[in-house]
């Protein structure tokens, strides 16, 4: 299984956050082939970094070296999963959810997330929490 991680999901996994279930943990450390990290993800590291008050406990050049430390890859947005997102119907208001949907409805990826609005949508998708 290729797991792609919801930017809160990565914060967790890196921090050993409880909120991370430890069926979640254990997919992400031991059950799946790869684990992703999505340019989505870090773009909203880096929007969230420069706002005052947005609470991100790191930046992007950190997000980047708890990727490869934690030998995650990263996803870059492609083209086709673009138009993957202007199919997407709009029940999420945030826009880097609706494209992390769109890359792992793209790419057949399983999307771990807590996000309950994600399991609105047609995609492999986890709860994080269990």
């Amino acid at each position: 299984m290729d797991l792609l991680l919801d930017t809160e999901v990565f914060l967790w996994a890196i921090s050993d956050d409880t909120r991370l279930g430890p069926f979640s943990r254990a997919l992400i450390t031991i059950e799946a082939s790869r684990v992703l990290l999505s340019h989505a993800s870090l773009w909203e590291i880096t929007l969230k970094q420069g706002l005052e008050g947005a609470g991100m406990p790191l930046s992007t050049a950190q997000a980047m070296q708890w990727c490869t430390a934690s030998g995650f890859d990263l996803l870059p947005v492609e083209p086709a999963h673009l138009i993957s997102l202007a199919q997407l119907p709009h029940r999420h208001s945030d826009p880097f959810d609706r494209l992390l949907i769109a890359q792992s409805v793209c790419d057949n990826l399983t999307l771990l997330s807590a996000d309950p609005v994600v399991q609105t949508y047609a995609c492999l998708q986890l709860d994080a929490r269990r």
